[in-house]
């Protein structure tokens, strides 16, 4: 339930500002208020500004009061990316890899995608619900307020159905929001195999009439050995007919073209991006696709990280996500993902707090409700455990958020 809420005594609140995605060098502007106050009138913010000024004729008794003492507030964060619905697990395959078994070829021995379709498939409704749960415990605990889930690990129409229904009962039971994407279209399944294209004729013409209302977003895996250009094209566009808004996981592997697609298809987003081409980056800047790197992927895997630096320089709008996911990234740690992005892909703190909230909701279509801590937008927040947001990378790899706030409800004390 919504709350009237007052967040006080607040050392400086951070935000991005705006109802769209940021591009390039204005991705480091942020607006900071010191000494400030933050006012929520069921679940949507009223006012932001100084304590002394917004305060002045307000009668707090009217209110719940969150005193900050001293620290700073920043939007929730929005974690764009993630395959949290999932049965079973898989540390052996993580042990191959850190032999140097690389990730095709654990696909190609049966493992990857395949391995979690079989215990997705077997778990059950509840089963795969209190899992969820679980996780969306510890995404609240690092101060994400909106998370994106695909399905992808059914890759048939009754368990790809049911990762997509249990996403939706968690995004009405929980305390925060989920953003559901259909992703049919993530591996070709054993009983597929040779048939490629038929697998590809059965989610277009069977899987995406009987999901239609049950995501918003439809996602592929556009990359050699999974789905051509041409493959993902069609799912894409034919979901588009009905209403599927775009999105693509793009050149991660190899410099496919991805990237490109995404732009010909006006994605709302195109997500990893290891190996996207000059040419794709332009794409991307120029039909406003926002570009969603996964730095704990490319660690995990110990691969290059995706152009981040480049991206924006070249005026391209960045979002950042965890990619929660059982085989090649299974964490969803945002201190990790912080320490990454600015050690090692160069971006400034401000820069990755633009890409963790209001170019994350972007990266879901969100920006006009959430993201940026602004008048007539939804009251999600975060209290920091520390005075300044400059904290976030010096106090590597440690979680700083001390209080959560999600339309006005303090749901992390």
């Amino acid at each position: 339930m919504s709350r009237n809420l007052i967040v006080k005594n607040i050392s400086h609140i951070v935000t991005p500002v705006g109802s769209n995605a940021v591009f390039g060098k204005d991705m480091e502007k942020l607006k900071i208020i010191e000494n400030g106050a933050i006012i929520i009138e069921e679940g949507i913010i009223k006012c932001v500004g100084k304590e002394s000024e917004i305060l002045k004729n307000i009668d707090e008794k009217q209110y719940e009061i969150l005193d900050c003492k001293g620290n700073a507030v920043l939007p929730g964060f929005v974690d764009s990316h993630t395959h949290f619905i999932f049965g079973g697990y898989r540390e052996d395959e993580f042990s191959w890899r850190l032999r140097g078994d690389s990730y095709m070829s654990i696909m190609e021995r049966g493992g990857g995608i395949v391995n979690t379709v079989n215990h997705t498939r077997e778990a059950s409704f509840d089963e795969l619900y209190n899992l969820g749960k679980e996780r969306i415990d510890t995404m609240i605990d690092f101060g994400v307020t909106t998370v994106e889930g695909k399905s992808g690990y059914g890759l048939d129409l009754d368990t790809e159905i049911k990762q997509l229904e249990v996403m939706e009962k968690l995004n009405n039971h929980s305390d925060i929001d989920v953003a559901i994407t259909f992703m049919g279209a993530h591996a070709t399944p054993s009983e597929y195999k040779g048939k490629e294209e038929e697998y590809v004729d059965f989610i277009i013409k069977k899987v995406l009439p009987m999901v239609k209302g049950k995501a918003e977003f439809c996602d592929v895996f556009c990359e050699k050995n999974v789905f051509s250009i041409e493959q993902s094209r069609r799912i894409l566009e034919e979901g588009k007919k009905l209403g599927f808004k775009p999105k693509l996981h793009a050149d991660e592997i190899v410099t496919l073209g991805g990237s490109e697609l995404s732009g010909e298809v006006k994605a709302i987003s195109a997500d990893h991006l290891l190996q996207a081409s000059d040419k794709g980056i332009e794409a991307m800047r120029d039909n406003k696709v926002v570009s969603t790197l996964l730095p704990c992927t490319a660690f995990s895997l110990k691969e290059s990280y995706a152009r981040g630096r480049e991206m924006i320089d070249k005026g391209c709008a960045i979002a950042l996500a965890s990619d929660l996911n059982p085989g090649s990234c299974f964490t969803n740690s945002i201190p990790l993902l912080i320490a990454l992005s600015t050690i090692y892909m160069n971006l400034s703190i401000e820069e990755v707090i633009t890409a963790l909230t209001l170019n994350g909701a972007a990266a879901i279509d969100r920006a006009a409700k959430i993201g940026s801590i602004e008048e007539g937008k939804m009251g999600d927040l975060i209290v920091l455990k520390y005075p300044s947001y400059k904290f976030l990378p010096y106090n590597i790899g440690v979680n700083q958020v001390k209080n959560v706030v999600k339309g006005g409800k303090v749901i992390k004390r």
